[in-house]
């Protein structure tokens, strides 16, 4: 059974040319197949749980069963395991049939087309995390927080983020619409968008007035640490004093990364993020030298878009330099997946950690919270008025 790990940045409903999708992978051994043959009576049963229940349903139902001659028994198997999955009550834990587990590697792989946005689940609705900057979705006026009721004409009431990934992502040049809900709007509205390649910087940097640089991050991909290191080279090079550091509507993605570019501003070897496990074990990330950025003011701009790795990015900043963050409550994305190949190319993602600030605050479900909370209005949308960057201008100039 072969595993792979990753932080996700939730799914990038997108075609993303040199992006990895946010999936963090490590080397791990290979084990033993544990489920060689699913119709084994025999094998070995947790305490207190009496399988012959289910093998008691398993025979009324090829017994009894009015249609029994149609009954397909794989696919019974993988509903039985599907149930058992979902009984777990994680949205980030899932089965995949072989069909479901070959799209969820082209997921992987980017080799889709979309609309450039990330999902998640939040109480159980189907919520937009962020829209990707220059995509369809934004230009669309897709907005983080939005909430997903129907892609096209399919309700997404009780569907499964990677279900809803798989309805909207498609061929590129076709269009498909979905019906939201906003807060502020009185009745639900439908938005169609056409899907399309979706090519992402991972950085971008300008000045702002005289001496502030202002270094937006768009994600943590594989390109992000090279871009970083020549966005700081120029800064160093520049009349910047200071920095807002913006990661809104940044869905995260390779924790590598974000504990690289912590480096930047924070001295070697403090505790970027804290992973724990269910057994109780715990890894520490830490900087390495590098503090090229850390005698700069900082001011960091998060929002609920901001979810992942500039989630463990924003908390290392605050816990250890005690950056000033401004914006709003960001996502609370702070769970590790492991992907374990099963027998008859099938498959299976697992939470298997967490993640902790540096002073243990819980990220999942939780978020980074501001330190300076502005909240921009469907007033200040319309009007292309960000203030949020504005109170961080007027906060970062009595910083020394």
């Amino acid at each position: 059974m072969n595993q792979k790990r990753f932080i996700p940045i939730l799914i990038v409903l997108m075609l993303a040319v040199g992006f990895t999708g946010g999936f963090y992978y490590r080397d791990y051994r290979v084990p033993e197949p544990v489920l060689s043959n699913l119709i084994n009576r025999e094998a070995s049963q947790p305490n207190g749980v009496d399988f012959s229940l289910f093998w008691n349903v398993w025979e009324l139902l090829h017994d009894r069963y009015v249609e029994r001659n149609t009954l397909n028994t794989q696919e019974l198997v993988y509903g039985a395991i599907n149930g058992m999955v979902n009984a777990a009550g994680d949205p980030y834990t899932v089965f995949f049939k072989p069909k479901e587990s070959e799209e969820f590697q082209q997921q992987i792989n980017g080799s889709f087309g979309g609309i450039g946005i990330e999902i998640g689940l939040r109480k159980n609705i189907l919520t937009v995390i962020a829209p990707i900057k220059d995509t369809p979705a934004a230009r669309a006026g897709l907005l983080a927080g939005d909430k997903i009721l129907k892609i096209d004409d399919k309700s997404t009431e009780g569907m499964k983020i990677d279900e809803a990934v798989g309805t909207i992502r498609g061929p590129r040049g076709t269009n498909v619409t979905l019906t939201i809900a906003r807060d502020g709007l009185e009745k639900a509205k439908e938005i169609t968008m056409t899907r399309d390649t979706i090519k992402i910087p991972a950085i971008d940097w300008k000045m702002l007035d005289e001496n502030i640089a202002y270094i937006e991050m768009f994600v943590f991909n594989k390109n992000v640490d090279d871009e970083f290191k020549k966005a700081a080279e120029e800064i160093l090079k520049s009349k910047a004093t200071k920095i807002i550091l913006d990661v809104r509507n940044n869905p995260g993605g390779l924790l590598d990364s974000a504990v690289n570019i912590a480096g930047y501003f924070l001295d070697s070897d403090k505790v970027v993020t804290i992973e724990r496990f269910g057994d109780g074990k715990e890894n520490e990330f830490r900087t390495q030298p590098n503090g090229l950025l850390k005698n700069y003011p900082l001011i960091v701009l998060i929002n609920k878009g901001s979810a992942s790795a500039s989630e463990i990015l924003a908390g290392a900043l605050k816990d250890n330099r005690g950056i000033l963050v401004v914006g709003e409550t960001s996502f609370g994305k702070g769970s590790v997946q492991e992907v374990d190949d099963l027998p008859k190319k099938a498959s299976v993602k697992i939470t298997i950690a967490k993640w902790f600030t540096p002073k243990g605050a819980s990220i999942h479900e939780n978020g980074i919270k501001p330190d300076v909370e502005v909240v921009i209005s469907e007033e200040d949308t319309k009007n292309e008025k960000d203030t949020q960057l504005d109170k961080a201008r007027e906060l970062i100039k009595n910083l020394r």
